[in-house]
């Protein structure tokens, strides 16, 4: 079984939502999804000219499916190619490739510590914008209720997992990181309970084991916090809140900054509501 991609989980949406597509529509969602490989390289005008519709039915298309921009939507092509791509190097080389005009990679250290400085100011404006207080607030009540509090993270969400089981036992929380140590993901999680709370962190692409911990938790009837990067993220399913969080990327390497400071968000306003209680 491979692991759920962003990419994965957009051409199950256009397969499952093809035939309510216009004609123009489906030649696109046809093209796309015959081609995939080939669309983080070509142009848009190369993709229209290919799928004989106008440029114009492109930005329709993407704009059906939640993108700002068919662009926007190249990006979900673009990020799968760096994620097949263990070797950083190859991540490179592989960014070069489908950079455009405008996205012209930075060589030096200088530039790399400037570009992602930047990039990483951005995402935590965004972050700001996208997370709501609403859900601040329902995560920080699951967690000031919880008897239990395990934590999921593997491969890159496996620093965010610890940073946020470390901050949790400062504030003398029963707080647990569920890591799998010798293959005992289930283990580890068998006694959960329903008045315990379940934070489950994964990105594109998202770890099977993390999917099937969060459906093991769900039939426990725990309650579960999501820290995700996508609305239709196989955690999202299983949450009672989920955080979508935009990560920052340069060269296909992306960032955890803004996954760093909502764990951090979480501790401290934890910290904070457990004081008022004293």
């Amino acid at each position: 079984m491979n692991n759920p991609t962003q990419l994965s989980l957009l051409q199950d949406e256009i397969r499952h939502r093809y035939e309510t597509l216009s004609k123009r529509l489906k030649q696109v969602a046809r093209y796309i999804l015959d081609n995939s490989n080939s669309i983080a390289f070509d142009t848009v005008a190369s993709i229209a000219a290919q799928a004989s519709v106008p440029p114009s039915t492109l930005i329709r298309f993407a704009n059906a499916f939640g993108f700002s921009g068919f662009n926007e939507m190249k990006q979900v092509f673009r990020q799968h190619l760096m994620e097949e791509t263990v070797n950083y190097t190859e991540r490179a080389r592989l960014f070069r490739q489908t950079a455009t005009d405008d996205s012209v990679a930075p060589e030096k250290p200088a530039e790399i510590l400037n570009v992602f400085t930047m990039v990483n100011a951005q995402a935590l404006q965004q972050l700001a914008m996208q997370i709501s207080a609403e859900q601040l607030d329902r995560a920080i009540e699951l967690l000031n209720n919880a008897e239990n509090i395990y934590v999921i993270g593997l491969r890159r969400s496996f620093s965010v997992a610890s940073y946020l089981t470390y901050a949790l036992r400062h504030l003398e929380r029963r707080a647990f990181l569920i890591d799998g140590l010798g293959g005992m993901f289930t283990e580890q999680l068998s006694m959960v309970k329903p008045k315990d709370v379940v934070i489950a962190i994964s990105y594109s692409p998202y770890a099977k084991e993390a999917i099937e911990l969060v459906e093991l938790g769900a039939k426990q009837g725990a309650q579960q916090i999501a820290i995700t990067d996508s609305q239709v993220s196989p955690l999202a399913a299983f949450s009672d809140v989920c955080f979508v969080v935009r990560e920052a990327q340069v060269d296909g390497f992306r960032s955890q900054v803004a996954s760093m400071c909502l764990a951090q968000t979480l501790a401290v306003s934890l910290a904070l509501n457990n004081a008022k209680d004293l």
